[in-house]
């Protein structure tokens, strides 16, 4: 069955690198486009690269339901796989939705207003609470394993997919940074779901992994498509999935540290500051005195590439996905 995860990964990879060039002329011909602007000429880049994304998720996914359905004979996983994909369809829909409302000096994307984005994205939760996915005792960091009964389902499931879509659209601005960094965490989880956690949590995360790594190709400075709240919403609901059906919530959270970290810097600025700054002589410089996000560590100093901001970014995320290694085995 280990193999069928390779070639999950190279299906993935594969659609999302012939539909990715598809996504960046559709984008352009309707107007979804926004100015890249750590660039000096801030030139107009098609956003949304979440559609793309999910469709290699969504072909590849659906490949190992036919062989688990059809080789194997096995549909035992098969309801609380399709529960996955729906609620990850749900997620990159409300992303994409928030990637239409750009505004008319194509500055940035207006997006939804801070009340609807939690509520759109809530939606994303149903389907795993009604196939009452996951485990009811759970292992969380200072609290020991409990029996929590109905609270899983009913509230720490749509809490965990609010939480993880809404952290991980916060994090972003950086081309190649939300891919790049996407990349690391899903490969982590993805193995730590082979050792530690089901099936069904290594399916979603190597599928990411294979759509990831083409649209990476595509997204890697200098950016020909950025990744959008489409995106992001997408690996916030890739994060939450893997984390319930896996049971590995643990390894979910420390993972989303870097996340959670950016929440509270942003919230410093009423989540009105950007993480994106501006370029001068090639280097990076930002827009605020203050740290309000992770990356202004690196633009305040004026010093860096955004190529180096990047991989900078890429390195703090690869330190929790490592760590994650030495959690206790038993979740």
């Amino acid at each position: 069955m280990k193999y069928l995860y390779l070639i999950l990964g190279i299906i993935s990879f594969v659609v999302t690198l012939y539909l990715t060039p598809w996504a960046i002329r559709y984008m352009k011909r309707i107007g979804v486009v926004v100015k890249d602007q750590n660039k000096k000429k801030q030139p107009l880049i098609p956003i949304s690269g979440g559609l793309a994304v999910f469709a290699g998720m969504f072909i590849s996914i659906m490949f190992i339901t036919f062989v688990k359905t059809f080789v194997y004979n096995s549909t035992a996983e098969i309801i609380l796989l399709l529960a996955a994909t729906i609620a990850i369809m749900f997620i990159t829909i409300v992303g994409f939705i928030d990637d239409l409302l750009i505004k008319r000096n194509k500055e940035s994307s207006v997006g939804l207003r801070q009340w609807q984005k939690p509520l759109l994205t809530l939606s994303a939760a149903i389907p795993l609470m009604v196939v009452n996915a996951g485990t009811r005792i759970v292992n969380l960091p200072f609290l020991g394993r409990a029996d929590i009964g109905l609270l899983y389902p009913l509230l720490l499931v749509p809490l965990g997919v609010v939480i993880a879509a809404n952290m991980v659209n916060m994090l972003a601005g950086f081309n190649g940074m939300e891919s790049g960094m996407g990349i690391i965490y899903t490969l982590s989880l993805g193995l730590y779901s082979l050792f530690y956690g089901t099936q069904v949590a290594a399916i979603i995360a190597f599928a990411a992994l294979g759509s990831l790594v083409a649209f990476h190709l595509y997204n890697k400075f200098p950016a020909k498509i950025l990744p959008g709240d489409s995106l992001t919403y997408l690996l916030g609901g890739v994060i939450a999935t893997i984390g319930i059906l896996g049971n590995i919530e643990r390894a979910g959270i420390i993972i989303s540290i870097p996340f959670a970290a950016e929440f509270f810097l942003k919230a410093r600025s009423r989540f009105k500051a950007q993480s994106y700054g501006y370029e001068k002589n090639g280097r990076i410089q930002s827009r605020y005195k203050k740290i309000y996000s992770i990356p202004h560590l690196f633009t305040r100093t004026g010093k860096f590439t955004e190529k180096q901001i990047t991989f900078f970014m890429i390195l703090i995320e690869l330190f929790f996905c490592i760590l994650i290694w030495f959690l206790p085995i038993s979740q």
